[in-house]
C-alpha cells in the first residue's frame, strides 16, 4: 500500500505546546539563514565541472557510508549495491536494479537519521509525494533521473538552490587543489573551501608512510629525511593549503586523543625510527600524539582552525577493508579520554585564546565528564557538534543537555554536517536547526532564558558561532 510522503511542519519539535508555540518562533528565526557548513566531504570536482548527476544510486547510495551500513548489516553485498572488490569480484551494474533493492529495504531505515534526510530531499528538492518503496521504486528512479539531468540540479545550481554561503571539502595533505584553483579562476562566485587533513603524513603505521614523505617533500622543496626538515615541510604544505585551496582549517582523525610534548633529541629520535619503518605500537602512537601538539604549534602561528575527530577504530571489519578498502562503513566508536590526554598540549598552548582547537568524541561519556569542563575552561577549546553516529535528533539534545551548564552555548560552534552526500546538506542542516529550536523552547517554556534570548542564541548558533570558530 503505498503512503504519503509529509514532511510535518513540527517535527521534531516539543509535544507540549507551550514548548512547541516557542520552538516555532526559535526556528522561524533561523530556517532561511544562509548554511554555512565549515567541515565536510563533498567533491570539489563536482563545482570545478558543475557536470549533472547521473542517477539515484551513484547519487544517494554510493557516496553515503550511513547507507551501505545499514544495508550491509541487512545482509546486503557491497557486490549488490555495485561496488566492486579489490579481487576483482563481479558486481551489479543494473542501476535501476540496485535502486530496487534498496527501495524494498528502505523500510529498514526507519527511525534513523538516513531516513530523515532522505525523505527530506526527496520531497524537497524532487517533489515526491509518496513514500519509497517497492511499488515507488521504478516512479522514484525515473523522477530523480530525469531531474538530475536539468540544469537547475547541477551542482552550482544546487549551491545556490540551498542557500550555502561557504562550504569547506577536506583533502589529504598529499592531494591537488586544481579542482579548487579552477573554481577559483571562473567566474562563478560559490565558496568552496579546502580543509588540510595531514592523516597519510603523519602516522608512521600508515603501510604508505615513508612514500608519503617522499612525495612530501616533492610537493613542497623540503627535505622530509630528518625532523626539523619534515616540520618545515608540514609548514609549508599549510601554507600552500591556504594559497591554493582557500583552506581556514585543519582536521585530524587519529585514534585517540593523546598528545605529547617530547624534548627534541626524543622527536629527533623517533622520527628516524618512524621514518625507516621501525616503530612499534606504542612508538607510532607517541608520535602520532606528538604530531598533534606540533600541528597546535603551526596553528598558533598561521591561525588555522584545528579539529580533532578521534575515537574511532577505522576498518574495524578486516574482510570487508580487504575486499573494498577504506570507507565502507566499518568504523566503530571507542571509548576515550580527552583530560589526561590533552594535558601536554594543553600545557604548552591551553592558554592560548588564538589557537581554537574544536574537540569532537564519539563517545559520549566524555561530554559531561570531561569535554565540557576543559572548554568551559582553557580558552583555546572549543566543544564541536554532535558528531557520526550521534548526527541524529536524539545525539543532538544529548550533546546540548549533558554540556551546557560547564561549558555553555559559546565555547560550541555550531553545526557542521560532515558529509559526502552532497544533497543531505540543507536537510541536515534543517535538523539541526530543528533540534536546537527543540532544545531552546524548552529552556524558554521552564523560564530559564527569554523568548528573545532564545532566539538570539540560536541565530548564534547556527550562522555566527561557525563562521567566526573558523574564520569565515
Amino acid at each position: 500500500m503505498t503512503e504519503t510522503l509529509i514532511l510535518h511542519p513540527d517535527r521534531f519539535f516539543p509535544a507540549e505546546e507551550a514548548a512547541r508555540k516557542a520552538a516555532r518562533r526559535i526556528y522561524d528565526e533561523i530556517r532561511a539563514l544562509p548554511i554555512v557548513s565549515p567541515h565536510g566531504h563533498v567533491d570539489a570536482a563536482w563545482f570545478a565541472s558543475d557536470e549533472p548527476f547521473e542517477d539515484p544510486v551513484s547519487t544517494f547510495i554510493w557516496p553515503d557510508h550511513y547507507v551501505l551500513r545499514t544495508l550491509y548489516s541487512q545482509g546486503i553485498t557491497l557486490a549488490q549495491l555495485g561496488r566492486g572488490g579489490r579481487g576483482g569480484e563481479p558486481a551489479e551494474t543494473d542501476r535501476r536494479k540496485i535502486w530496487r533493492l534498496f527501495a524494498e529495504l528502505y523500510p529498514r531505515l526507519l527511525g534513523m537519521p538516513s531516513r530523515i534526510w532522505l525523505d527530506h530531499v526527496f520531497a524537497t528538492v524532487f517533489g515526491l509525494d509518496v513514500q519509497l518503496g517497492p511499488d515507488m521504486a521504478d516512479h522514484y528512479f525515473d523522477t530523480i533521473t530525469e531531474a538530475l539531468a536539468t540544469p537547475q540540479l547541477r551542482p552550482r545550481a544546487l549551491y545556490d538552490r540551498f542557500n550555502i554561503e561557504v562550504l569547506a571539502t577536506t583533502e589529504g595533505a598529499l592531494d591537488s587543489h586544481r579542482h579548487h584553483r579552477a573554481i577559483a579562476a571562473s567566474s562563478w562566485p560559490g565558496r568552496i573551501l579546502s580543509t588540510f587533513r595531514p592523516d597519510d603524513v603523519v602516522d608512521p603505521e600508515n603501510e604508505h608512510f615513508a612514500e608519503n614523505l617522499d612525495r612530501l617533500a616533492a610537493l613542497t622543496g623540503e627535505s622530509t629525511r630528518d625532523w626539523e626538515g619534515y616540520l618545515a615541510a608540514l609548514a609549508v604544505r599549510r601554507a600552500q593549503f591556504r594559497r591554493d585551496g582557500g583552506a581556514t582549517a585543519t582536521d585530524h582523525g587519529h585514534r585517540t586523543a593523546r598528545t605529547a610534548n617530547l624534548p627534541l633529541a626524543k622527536c629527533r629520535e623517533l622520527f628516524r625510527r618512524a621514518r625507516g619503518g621501525r616503530v612499534n605500537p606504542q612508538d607510532a602512537e607517541l608520535f602520532r600524539a606528538q604530531m598533534l601538539t606540533e600541528m597546535a604549534a603551526m596553528s598558533c602561528s598561521d591561525g588555522m582552525t584545528m579539529q580533532l575527530h578521534p575515537g574511532v577504530w577505522r576498518n574495524h571489519n578486516p574482510g570487508q577493508f580487504l575486499a573494498y578498502g577504506r570507507d565502507i562503513g566499518a568504523d566503530i566508536p571507542m571509548r576515550m579520554g580527552y583530560v589526561e590526554e590533552l594535558k601536554p598540549l594543553l600545557d604548552r598552548f591551553g592558554n592560548r585564546a588564538e589557537l581554537c582547537l574544536i574537540l569532537f568524541t564519539l563517545d559520549e561519556s566524555t561530554y559531561s565528564r570531561e569535554l565540557a569542563p576543559l572548554a568551559g575552561h582553557y580558552p583555546c577549546l572549543k566543544l564541536g557538534p554532535a558528531w557520526w553516529f550521534h548526527d541524529s535528533p536524539e545525539g543532538m539534545l544529548r550533546l546540548r543537555r549533558r554540556t551546557l551548564e560547564s561549558a555553555g552555548f559559546y565555547n560550541t560552534v555550531g553545526f557542521n554536517d560532515d558529509t559526502r552526500a552532497f544533497f543531505s546538506i540543507p536537510a541536515r542542516h534543517d535538523l539541526a536547526r530543528r533540534m536546537d529550536a527543540c532544545f531552546l523552547a524548552e529552556l524558554v517554556a521552564t523560564h530559564r532564558l527569554s523568548l528573545e534570548q532564545a532566539c538570539a542564541v540560536a541565530v548564534d548558533l547556527t550562522y555566527n558561532l561557525p563562521k567566526s570558530a573558523y574564520h569565515f
